[in-house]
């Protein structure tokens, strides 16, 4: 059974109608933005709102408690517009932890960025020649990182491609970089090997990821994500879930939407969606433009379970982080990776219990131990993505169709509510406060 959630009436003859199509961080934003000067129609094809904003209550030793399994973490230096945002809607924020730790059986290594503690979590690692090389390219790899941002001629070159012909070890690379990059992006190792070099490293300056000093305190939402849902929901005027949108059609002042509620005409419409599903919705009617920015973004899919099963963590507790890179037994030569997310780690918990959430783990967490499962699919960022971002302006408006997602940026929260305020703006609505260099201040 549809749920509709109907808090503006019909809609008027005054007001311009817009859709939106998706109902993640970019599409409920730009519902709630462009609700103040149109009549805005919000489509979900889920029973939910939120896209990777997933908060679930969760039973663990007769206390029940929301735990985040998606969008999990913010910090100020790095989401201005989302800390801007989340101020103007009154949400509150704690403190979290970005910790990092990588446990692989074949060969048997631990280790844990967090202190010199972690760092030796297994004793043998202060003896054991390739991880002592490991922290040495650790050192020379932030070195050289300040330096690429600035360098023209890395722009060409993927990240594998700049290990390799910089002789970094592979314990550097399958120990630390890919682990933590896997981590990060929710994508496979050999998929990051692919990632543009300029790419990666600006992003893990702009967050502090390459520096001991000076890094950014990570936060995360008190209550849990769904509580920025709330209050975004309660300002878009109509919001239909369980409503898949099948397709569209473009006529010179208007689109034709057709969704399982049947046809409705709109003066503008925004794929909040990601990419591919924005190209399936275009369909036959896609130009050559369309097809070739929204086809070029790979996904990856993932499955994340929510579980107390502690084997889905290091073995060492000294080496438990809030991120921890897995990788399981080898099988064919090859070894099934996957990332545990520590949640006592990454939000206040009342439960002395671990609760994890592993995505893609190499084993299914034990079944007494498992609290859910939830289906994700993350952006890959390769050269042809990167390429397609920067063509996106092309087609925006195109046939009264815009496009929102964190797709057109790195893919986390941030890169979602600049996408959406991007559209606002272009439809000629702002953001009712302003970001400079003192902070947060209202229009």
């Amino acid at each position: 059974m549809k749920r509709d959630r109907l808090s503006a009436g019909p809609p008027t003859a005054c007001r311009r109608r817009v859709a939106v199509v998706g109902s993640g961080v970019s599409g409920l934003l730009c519902g709630w933005l462009l609700a103040r000067r149109f009549d805005v129609t919000v489509y979900e094809s889920g029973d939910r709102v939120g896209g990777h904003t997933n908060t679930v209550d969760v039973d663990v030793g007769g206390l029940r408690h929301p735990v985040d399994t998606g969008f999990l973490v913010f910090n100020r230096r790095t989401y201005p517009q989302l800390c801007a945002l989340f101020a103007w809607l009154g949400v509150d924020a704690d403190a979290s932890d970005m910790s990092f730790s990588v446990s692989i059986r074949e060969p048997e290594l631990e280790w844990s960025g967090s202190s010199l503690a972690g760092v030796f979590a297994q004793r043998r690692n202060l003896a054991r020649p390739a991880f002592l090389a490991m922290l040495r390219d650790i050192v020379r790899f932030n070195a050289a990182a300040r330096e690429i941002d600035h360098d023209d001629a890395a722009g060409e070159l993927s990240l594998g491609d700049y290990l390799q012909g910089n002789r970094f070890g592979h314990a550097f690379r399958d120990w630390y970089l890919l682990p933590m990059a896997a981590a990060i992006w929710s994508c496979p190792t050999s998929r990051m090997l692919e990632f543009p070099l300029r790419s990666f490293v600006r992003f893990c300056n702009n967050h502090g990821l390459l520096q001991v000093f000076d890094r950014p305190q990570w936060l995360t939402v008190r209550g849990g994500g769904r509580e920025y849902l709330r209050r975004l929901t309660a300002g878009v005027d109509r919001l239909h879930l369980s409503t898949s949108v099948h397709d569209l059609l473009r006529e010179r002042q208007g689109v034709w939407l057709f969704s399982d509620r049947g046809a409705e005409r709109y003066d503008e419409v925004v794929l909040a969606c990601h990419s591919d599903q924005a190209l399936r919705i275009l369909g036959g009617g896609a130009d050559a433009d369309e097809r070739s920015v929204l086809s070029a973004i790979a996904y990856q899919p993932n499955t994340a379970w929510l579980h107390t099963d502690v084997d889905l963590l290091p073995r060492r507790r000294a080496a438990w982080s809030a991120w921890n890179y897995l990788a399981g037994p080898k099988r064919s030569g090859h070894a099934p990776v996957s990332v545990s997310y520590l949640i006592n780690r990454l939000q206040p918990l009342p439960f002395d219990m671990p609760v994890v959430v592993t995505l893609n783990p190499w084993r299914a967490p034990a079944d007494r131990h498992v609290l859910g499962r939830f289906d994700y699919a993350h952006p890959v960022f390769d050269a042809a993505a990167v390429t397609a971002q920067s063509r996106l302006a092309e087609i925006q408006g195109r046939g009264h169709v815009w496009y929102a997602g964190a797709w057109t940026g790195y893919g986390f929260h941030e890169d979602g509510v600049r996408s959406a305020i991007a559209v606002a703006n272009s439809l000629g609505v702002s953001v009712p406060w302003r970001v400079d260099a003192r902070g947060l201040e209202r229009a």
